[in-house]
């Protein structure tokens, strides 16, 4: 398939019959419990010569999308370079332009310059997401607190707003 016919494609739901026996076979074939082998995949053919070895990465697209479409659920498949202009790391992350640039800025995502144009690699990128996510989560986390069905409504807040400032405290000093 040539670069120009990749497209963003969207697949819906089908054939939950056949679906399933996938399914069914990745859960199995994962739950087997005989030790950890070397992983190999193979997308056959009509016939038994007619095979070829699958990477790791494009088998764990397959269970990704077998996995959603068991569920009934659409997958969108939508491919993209490896290097991103600012804007596109924007949309990626769900934030303004502007704050990318300021991530870049500040060195908190590594870049590269091509002439006046700030480019940076979607592998970058998306460990930045993901270290992003569990600072978010921690900071969830941190601000949990046991709720006693018996303690008064303004102290249930009041530890609140003292976890609030403690997860700032920490914040400011990192």
């Amino acid at each position: 398939m040539s670069a120009a016919a990749l497209r963003e494609e969207t697949y819906l739901p089908g054939a939950a019959e056949q679906v399933a026996q996938v399914f069914d076979f990745l859960a199995a074939h994962e739950s087997a419990g005989r030790g950890r082998p070397e992983p190999r995949y193979f997308l056959a053919g009509p016939t038994p010569s007619d095979r070829v070895e699958l990477p790791a990465e494009v088998h764990r697209v397959l269970q990704q999308v077998v996995t959603a479409l068991q569920q009934g659920l659409a997958v969108t498949v939508a491919p993209t370079t490896q290097t991103l202009t600012t804007q596109q790391a924007a949309d990626l992350l769900g934030v303004s332009r502007p704050t990318v640039i300021k991530l870049l800025d500040n060195g908190k995502v590594p870049f590269e310059r091509v002439g006046t144009h700030r480019r940076v690699l979607l592998r970058d990128l998306l460990e930045y997401r993901e270290q992003r996510r569990a600072e978010q989560y921690a900071a969830l986390e941190a601000t949990a607190i046991d709720l006693d069905d018996e303690e008064d409504l303004e102290t249930v807040l009041q530890q609140l707003r003292e976890t609030r400032r403690a997860v700032a405290r920490r914040r400011r000093s990192a």
